[in-house]
């Protein structure tokens, strides 16, 4: 998607920015300016532009510095917005049943499969289920219609939650301010793995699913 601005004369007005599932949309005068920070980016404002950074943009009051030690974030220009995601998790969820209905893929890769649902990653995934009570390993079309209700109840409940406390920080990520997030300390089995369930204290295990770490309690979700 888009180019790579290396030698790229970019508009200079920002009219708009958004978020469609993990990417960071700058909607310009022509065309649009795409970031995905992924596990190290850091999008910083400040005085000057930050040390190292990839990119910085002039903007009121200071600059926008696009700050990526690891260069696992990426950032690229588009004249046109097309991006393939999924529906977002924080609108209308009535299409949820039939797209489960019409997989057999764990709920676990489901939830993080961006064509599906966009904005769910491997944390938020593990808490939500953990809220709905579904065991990860399930397949998608194996939920009841009460738990397939459970589990929009959770993404709504765990992404908003995390949203107010303004993201997860295990290393690098950083809010425009510089801050670390603060919903780590809310994580109820993500990186747990052998400390005590927060509801039954059954001990939290740790799996390998679809490439990724899998936390959940084996007797409170099935």
């Amino acid at each position: 998607m888009g180019r790579a601005l290396a030698g790229l004369r970019l508009p200079r007005e920002v009219r708009e920015v958004r978020r469609r599932g993990k990417y960071i949309v700058f909607a310009l005068d022509r065309g649009f300016l795409v970031f995905h920070l992924r596990m190290t980016g850091q999008l910083l404002l400040g005085d000057a532009p930050a040390d190292g950074a990839r990119l910085a943009l002039r903007v009121d009051g200071g600059w926008l510095s696009f700050v990526d030690r690891r260069r696992l974030a990426t950032v690229a220009y588009s004249p046109e917005l097309d991006l393939e995601l999924g529906p977002e998790p924080l609108g209308d969820l009535s299409w949820l049943p039939g797209a489960l209905g019409r997989s057999k893929r764990p709920i676990k890769a489901w939830l993080l499969d961006q064509k599906n649902i966009a904005g769910i990653g491997n944390i938020y995934a593990a808490e939500i289920l953990f809220s709905a009570g579904i065991d990860p390993r399930r397949p998608a079309n194996s939920l009841t219609p009460d738990e397939v209700e459970r589990l929009g109840v959770a993404i709504r409940e765990v992404l908003t939650e995390a949203i107010a406390y303004r993201g997860t920080t295990f290393s690098d990520y950083r809010d425009p301010a510089g801050n670390p997030g603060g919903f780590q300390g809310l994580l109820r089995v993500y990186q747990r793995a052998g400390e005590p369930c927060p509801r039954c204290g059954t001990a939290i295990e740790r799996i390998e699913l679809g490439g990724r770490g899998t936390y959940f309690c084996p007797r409170c979700q099935r």
